[in-house]
């Protein structure tokens, strides 16, 4: 679980993102997403990556300008991608999807195109039941 919180957390980095620790020890990580987008808010961010099919949460950052309802950054974990068998490879494919979904936001073809490849991941690694 902390390996691949590791692993998304340097791929979230490389693909612009900001962790709020700078990086991560735990099984999640808070990420600011000023740096990534400026005007993109948390609450957006969760709105739209969960119709992309990415669940994760909107949160505060340290000295957040934007309200508590509406937020600078997001909250990932990775014990149920863990839980379900992805490894490192599949946390740059998820970093992957998470920026092309926010940097594509208006553009509903291509979130759902990116929906799709959510979908086709996560049939490879059947939730636990």
């Amino acid at each position: 679980v902390v390996r691949n919180a590791s692993a998304l957390a340097e791929a979230l980095v490389a693909q612009g993102f900001r962790l709020v620790s700078g990086g991560t020890d735990i099984h999640l990580m808070v990420v600011d997403l000023r740096p990534f987008d400026a005007d993109l808010t948390g609450k957006e961010a969760q709105a739209v990556l969960d119709i992309g099919g990415i669940t994760l949460n909107k949160n505060t950052i340290p000295d957040d300008p934007r309200s508590p309802f509406v937020t600078s950054g997001v909250r990932i974990g990775t014990p149920s991608v863990t839980t379900q068998g992805m490894r490192e490879p599949e946390m740059a494919q998820i970093a992957e999807l998470i920026a092309r979904i926010l940097r594509h936001r208006s553009d509903a073809a291509s979130v759902a195109a990116a929906r799709a490849e959510v979908a086709a991941l996560c049939g490879k690694f059947p939730a636990y039941t």
